[in-house]
């Protein structure tokens, strides 16, 4: 028989991988919910002309496709939903009627898109998103509010390397645009390029403003002047009116922007940091305010794993139109490439923290007794698989990294050995747990 070959592009981890997957997933969901987000599902599967209503995404969608079809199109008019903002903008339509607004979701869901392979993008992976949306208003606060969760979720996944969010607002890079004497099109376009300066040198961008663009040479280089503005804290306003552009847009951009910076200082710490990137834009054309993007320490090469902002038109219903802002954790994305460099691992590959041992078969029903008392008990535990020497059952134990194994005496006592340090206590199965930090798996880096 031929050999498997993995599938590139559809990552797949091992036990105790998804271990670690499954913790990161737990640690964002206990986040959101403290802040009151409910947690949602949609389906995989959207209308086409639903998923490329927005943005240029047609080389991305996975058609839905029978082995039978007999349409013209030669497809069912479906396709797999390529992040999770579309369909929630789809629920948030169908459903509006049933929600209460401002409406505060998670979702924690796989996603497809029909990119190339590559570290840090697959064509199926895990986000984990946020949202908060109104029916027709929503405050800014809002926008500070999801900044604020974020960072504290991403706080919260201490296992990892540390982030960075970057924050900048489309009204002030919009309103400079503006200001510069740029028209609305070109202002559009100059978003687009200058948002491309993560991937080309800023003369290479330079030269698309002039020719793409349509700008002067002199709009072209205070455009690329404002994109270099970056800082931890608000002092980016000062910078900013030193360019002397004036535009209502700009001052209302910065106005937001400085008040979302002041209201995350609090939260950042020597793992998660946050500052105001003018150079960021979101290539995505439903964005209308604040932008969000996050780059993981040590890994910049993976580009933004975070990323989302405010849209105030992606849903209407033609009587009502529910403007949101959310941010989205390319959660594949962060793990798939430091799991598979071996950076991150689970201790143990099972949740098992006690393997009760086996003298013989005939005493297995006495070993599940004892297992099932444990577990009543909220002790993950199993038996061992054969009668082996016990010495060869403490290895197996080792091998799958369970810290505890059992042992029934003789004499009816019951003994419980800490395979790590070789401790051996006498215990009462119905009263005894391990130590707290022994029940669940954990997850450690490479340098731990």
């Amino acid at each position: 028989m031929a050999k498997i070959a993995p599938l590139s592009g559809f990552p797949e981890f091992l036990p105790a991988q998804r271990t670690v997957e499954r913790l990161a997933i737990e640690s964002l969901t206990r986040t959101f919910e403290l802040h009151g987000f409910g947690n949602i599902e949609t389906r995989a599967v959207e209308p086409l002309e639903q998923l490329l209503r927005k943005g240029d995404t047609s080389k991305e969608v996975y058609l839905l496709r029978r082995l039978h079809e007999e349409s013209e199109e030669g497809h069912a008019g479906l396709g797999l939903h390529f992040d999770l903002t579309v369909p929630f903008a789809r629920y948030v339509l169908e459903n509006a009627g049933k929600l209460e607004f401002p409406f505060r979701r998670f979702q924690i869901q796989k996603v497809w898109r029909g990119e190339r392979p590559q570290e840090g993008r697959y064509r199926e992976f895990t986000q984990a998103d946020i949202d908060i949306v109104g029916r027709d208003v929503l405050p800014f606060h809002h926008d500070v509010e999801v900044a604020r969760v974020m960072l504290e979720a991403l706080s919260g996944l201490d296992f990892l390397p540390g982030f960075r969010l970057q924050v900048n607002n489309r009204k002030l890079i919009q309103g400079f645009y503006l200001g510069l004497g740029v028209d609305a099109a070109g202002a559009e376009e100059v978003m687009r390029l200058v948002d491309k300066l993560d991937k080309l040198p800023e003369e290479k961008v330079r030269e698309l403003l002039l020719d793409e663009a349509g700008v002067t040479a002199e709009q072209a280089d205070r455009c690329l002047a404002l994109s270099r503005i970056c800082t931890p804290d608000d002092s980016f306003v000062d910078q900013v009116n030193a360019l002397g552009v004036e535009h209502p847009l700009l001052t209302e951009g910065l106005a937001e922007l400085a008040e979302l910076m002041r209201a995350c200082a609090p939260l950042v710490t020597d793992r998660v940091r946050i500052e105001a990137d003018l150079k960021i834009a979101r290539g995505l054309d439903y964005y209308t305010g604040t932008v969000f993007e996050t780059r993981l320490d040590g890994h910049e090469s993976l580009g933004s794993i975070c990323s989302g902002g405010r849209y105030d038109a992606l849903a209407s219903d033609g009587r009502s139109t529910y403007p949101g802002v959310g941010i989205s954790l390319g959660l594949s994305r962060v793990l798939a490439p430091l799991l598979g460099k071996g950076l991150l691992a689970a201790d143990r590959s099972v949740p098992s923290a006690v393997l009760v041992a086996l003298a013989d078969e005939e005493s297995r029903g006495e070993s599940e007794v004892i297992a099932q008392s444990l577990r009543s008990n909220g002790v993950p535990c199993e038996v061992a698989p054969t009668a082996a020497k016990f010495g060869k059952q403490i290895r197996a134990a080792e091998r799958r990294g369970i810290p505890w194994v059992w042992f029934a005496q003789a004499d009816g006592t019951h003994q419980v050995k800490d395979i790590r340090s070789g401790d051996q206590i006498t215990v009462d199965p119905a009263t005894w747990t391990p130590p707290a930090n022994d029940l669940r798996p954990t997850v450690g880096t490479a340098d731990s």
